[in-house]
C-alpha cells in the first residue's frame, strides 16, 4: 500500500514540478523563484487537520505511522490531538468507580474528552511530499487554510495556536520567543489568575518569566512559567464609555 503511494507521490511531484508552492509566514514562494526544492526557505508550522466524526485519535496514529513510512521525520514533527479527562459520573452525579489493571483496586474512573471534536493539530514544513501525505492519510476530511482544488494550506498563526498548546501544557519555545520585557501579559492561571501586568524579566532556560502586578494597590513582583500568561493587545486601548 505505501509503496503504491509512494509511486504516486513521484508522479505528483513531477507533475507539479515547475509550479511548486510554499507557505512561509503567509507568503507564497514558488519554485520558479527557485529552482531546487531543499533551497526554498521552508520553516516549520501548525495546521489543523479535519477528521470524519470522532476519528482523531485514529488519523493521529496512522498519520504517526505514514510519517516513519514515507521517511518524513525531518518534516512532520509533533501531531496533537486535544484530548483531556473529566471524571466520568453516573446519573446521580456519582464518580464511577473501575478496577485498575496493575493492582485490581477499585479507582474512580474518568473519560477522554477532545477540547476540539474533528481537528488534530500538526507540526510540519509544507511541502509537496508532506502535503501528499497528510491529506491522503485515511479520515482525513479537509485541512484548514486551504481552499481545496490541491492548493496547499496556510499555517495556523502563533497567537491561535498559543492557546491549544497552553491547554496541553505543552511549552514550545518557538512561540515563547516572542515575549520581551515590557510586554503587557495576563496571567491565565494560579492564585493570580486574570491579572495583568508587565514583564520586567525573562528566564528562557526556566521557561519563566517576572511579571509585574498591583496587588491590593501595591505593586507585586510575581514569578510564572510562559505556560501560565498570555499577551494582551495592547495596540487597541479600550474606548472610554459614552455617557449620553
Amino acid at each position: 500500500m505505501f509503496e503504491e503511494e509512494k509511486n504516486e507521490l513521484m508522479e505528483e511531484k513531477e507533475h507539479n514540478k515547475g509550479s511548486y508552492n510554499a507557505y512561509i509566514g503567509g507568503k507564497v514562494i514558488s519554485r520558479e523563484d527557485d529552482e531546487e526544492e531543499d533551497n526554498l526557505p521552508v520553516e516549520k508550522a501548525w495546521y489543523v487537520i479535519n477528521t470524519f466524526g470522532t476519528k482523531e485519535r485514529n488519523v493521529k496514529d496512522d498519520l504517526e505511522k505514514r510519517k516513519i513510512s514515507f521517511h518524513m521525520e525531518d518534516k512532520i514533527f509533533r501531531i496533537i490531538v486535544a484530548e483531556y479527562e473529566e471524571p466520568d459520573l453516573d446519573e446521580n452525579g456519582k464518580q464511577k468507580m473501575t478496577k485498575d489493571k496493575k493492582t485490581g483496586l477499585k479507582v474512580p474512573k474518568f473519560k477522554v474528552k477532545n477540547y476540539y471534536p474533528g481537528y488534530i493539530f500538526v507540526e510540519m514544513i509544507m511541502t509537496d511530499e508532506t502535503w501528499f501525505v497528510v491529506r491522503n492519510t485515511p479520515g482525513v476530511s479537509g485541512i484548514t487554510g486551504s481552499s481545496g482544488k490541491g492548493a496547499k494550506p496556510f499555517p495556523i498563526p502563533k497567537e491561535e495556536i498559543e492557546p491549544v498548546l497552553k491547554r496541553m501544557k505543552i511549552d514550545d519555545p518557538d512561540l515563547y520567543s516572542e515575549y520581551k520585557v515590557g510586554d503587557l501579559v495576563k496571567i491565565i492561571s494560579g492564585n493570580f489568575a486574570e491579572s495583568e501586568g508587565t514583564i520586567e524579566a525573562i528566564d528562557s532556560e526556566a521557561k519563566e518569566v517576572t511579571v509585574l502586578i498591583t496587588f491590593f494597590g501595591r505593586s507585586t513582583e510575581f514569578t510564572a512559567k510562559f505556560s501560565d500568561i498570555e499577551k494582551v493587545d495592547s495596540s487597541h486601548p479600550a474606548e472610554e464609555e459614552y455617557q449620553g
